[in-house]
């Protein structure tokens, strides 16, 4: 089935989260989203509750760390509306909160998989899509985090991960150029959302002592991707931070 004209986006991690808030968006406001996650049953509910037509959108199950998979993504968006103008690369985990040294390999491996690895390849697909498309382009949004600027305790593999999309993000943004492919990164922090709910309970600090962190409506981060995936092609937000005003992350908390 064609668009008929309408912009076509893929969401990764789209069951929950900042994904689900991004994608319910979108079809709302008209878009034609593919929804891709680990569970089909989250990415059907969220598509149920945008009340957005059925045919406007995708539940695809995907792992974003398998190439197999993350082309299966890609061909069935492309093969389902002819074209791509949006990624938003959400999907992301973490490892446990313990001591760098206890970390086992298998656990680094599998955020460096997922949050780097996935993002690449997610990247590398787009890419192919958007250079080859009439008319030619399109647009990637990365998730950085504010985990892209400092860490919290005990969170190497997310953090290294985090400050790698930094550079993924630069690297696609000037590769893209000569195909009219923008990239741009939301640093996000402290969004209500499941991950973040232990924030409300008290979660550790720098200084060793635990302490509540204020949260935002996770909508305004869904409004801030849509304003940047709604400029044209000649304009990007290359890095954007939006976070709760009181967070302990600008100057000493």
């Amino acid at each position: 089935m064609t668009n008929s004209g309408g912009k076509v986006a893929i969401v990764t991690g789209a069951g929950t989260g900042i994904g689900r808030a991004v994608a319910v968006t979108m079809l709302r406001s008209g878009w034609w989203v593919a929804l891709a996650g680990r569970r089909a049953e989250l990415l059907e509910a969220a598509i149920r509750s945008s009340g957005a037509p059925l045919h406007h959108a995708l539940a695809v199950p995907t792992d974003v760390a398998d190439p197999a998979a993350v082309d299966a993504l890609f061909e069935r968006t492309r093969a389902a509306w002819g074209r791509l103008d949006l990624l938003f690369n959400n999907a992301g985990t973490g490892a446990p909160a313990i001591p760098l040294e206890d970390l086992t390999p298998d656990q680094w491996r599998r955020v460096v998989d997922v949050n780097l690895t996935g993002a690449f390849l997610c990247t590398q697909a787009a890419f192919r899509v958007m250079k080859a498309q009439s008319p030619r382009g399109g647009r990637i949004i990365n998730n950085g985090s504010i985990s892209a600027h400092a860490p919290r305790p005990d969170s190497a593999p997310y953090t290294a991960t985090k400050h790698a999309i930094t550079g993924l993000t630069r690297a696609t943004s000037l590769d893209g150029r000569k195909y009219d492919i923008a990239c741009g990164q939301i640093d996000i922090g402290n969004a209500a959302t499941e991950m973040t709910e232990r924030m409300a309970q008290g979660i550790p600090q720098a200084d060793g002592t635990m302490a509540v962190e204020p949260r935002m409506d996770v909508q305004h981060v869904a409004d801030a991707v849509m304003h940047m995936a709604s400029l044209p092609l000649e304009a990007n937000v290359q890095f954007m931070t939006i976070m709760a005003t009181k967070m302990p992350f600008v100057g000493r908390g």
